[in-house]
């Protein structure tokens, strides 16, 4: 970059903190930090025009895991795990909608589904079963009973009658969620500079150096917030998972309204706008889509018009307007990791696909860190 002694002195002069990644948690960190330290002077750098991972690129479901994932999770983590997962994701959800509003980010409350194929009668059958016991393990948390058995009332096909309803669960406008983020953030006095890539760190005894493909600058801490790319910073306990999504032309007197989960979660459905917004199809090909390519695949965007065909609009002629892809960051455990990697460096990354639900609340936990 070919930069003024002004440019140099404004924005790569005396940085007290440097964000790399300008999402929900890089923002939400960056407005927590200037809360605690107002005289500071806050950089968020982002490698995209716009946020380039997942937080606008997501099906913007404000959920927090249905009833499939919820017991897979438990055959993994501890029931005590478990709860502090959906509670973090609860409070993360709740942040969110208080910090920003649920006009401005458009948010509705229809509840979320949770649809079965005809060959997952063994499965249905057993979320059936404990129900009773997966709503007496959350009421502590809701207050209420989260999740009941409803008649599938949308005409879906090729699925079980019926419905694991979810009251609780809500949706939202994933840009309009960023860009009043992103309003708060400028009016804070925060700047952010898209459109560059931090290629390395170096720490030295009291700032980090940064070098990025632009140029390279110092900054007193470091903190992490890029998730599915993270693993390129050298974070190995994060790999990312690319995410295909698609959505339909407007159609007249769409009925169907909420948000809908099939095949254990792989495959994800809502309304917007008087569309059919399609997502999924990660389990076709794991290996593939541990990458942090921005790309689409023949074999999921094939899949996902199929389940459009057979299952969600069986009698609906649709076109389809739009596809893009977003990367998430995951790993063997589902609990996000924030903590410090070292003297002067911090991290709050693996989101694992619920970043809607716990960004901002990671935001928040990963700027706490820095004493």
């Amino acid at each position: 970059m070919n930069l003024s002694y002004w440019e140099t002195k404004t924005w790569f002069s005396n940085i007290d903190f440097c964000i790399i990644g300008s999402g929900i948690t890089g923002l939400n960190c960056a407005l927590n930090l200037k809360n605690r330290f107002p005289k500071s002077k806050v950089l968020v750098l982002e490698r995209g025009t716009l946020p380039n991972g997942a937080s606008t690129k997501n099906a913007g479901f404000a959920c927090f895991g249905s009833v499939s994932e919820i017991l897979d999770d438990l055959n993994s983590h501890t029931e005590e795990e478990v709860m502090q997962l959906i509670q973090k994701r609860l409070k993360g959800l709740n942040l969110l909608r208080k910090n920003l509003g649920d006009q401005n980010i458009g948010y509705k409350e229809y509840g979320g589904y949770e649809l079965f194929t005809k060959e997952d009668q063994p499965l249905f059958a057993d979320c059936k079963a404990k129900l009773p016991e997966l709503n007496e393990m959350l009421k502590p948390v809701f207050g209420d009973v989260v999740f009941s058995i409803q008649k599938d009332n949308f005409g879906f096909r090729n699925v079980q009658k019926k419905l694991i309803f979810n009251q609780f669960e809500g949706q939202l406008n994933t840009g309009k969620m960023l860009e009043t983020l992103l309003y708060k953030v400028q009016k804070a006095g925060i700047k952010i500079l898209n459109n560059i890539t931090v290629e390395e760190f170096i720490e030295t005894k009291n700032a980090v150096n940064i070098k990025t493909d632009k140029l390279e600058f110092s900054a007193k801490k470091l903190l992490i917030a890029t998730n599915g790319f993270s693993e390129k910073l050298g974070i190995a306990q994060v790999k990312p998972a690319r995410a295909q999504v698609l959505i339909t032309k407007p159609f007249k007197d769409l009925e169907i309204k909420g948000t809908f989960h099939l095949d254990k979660g792989y495959y994800y459905f809502r309304n917007i706008d008087d569309r059919i917004l399609l997502g999924g199809g990660r389990n076709l090909d794991f290996k593939s889509e541990e990458t942090t390519e921005i790309a689409q695949t023949e074999l999921i965007q094939r899949k996902l018009e199929e389940l459009l065909n057979t299952t969600v609009l069986p009698e609906t002629s649709f076109e389809i307007d739009q596809r893009w892809s977003g990367i998430m960051g995951v790993g063997k455990q589902k609990n996000p990791i924030v903590k410090q990697i070292s003297e002067n460096v911090y991290c709050g990354v693996r989101l694992g696909g619920m970043g809607v639900a716990i960004g901002s609340l990671v935001g928040k936990e990963l700027s706490e860190l820095v004493a």
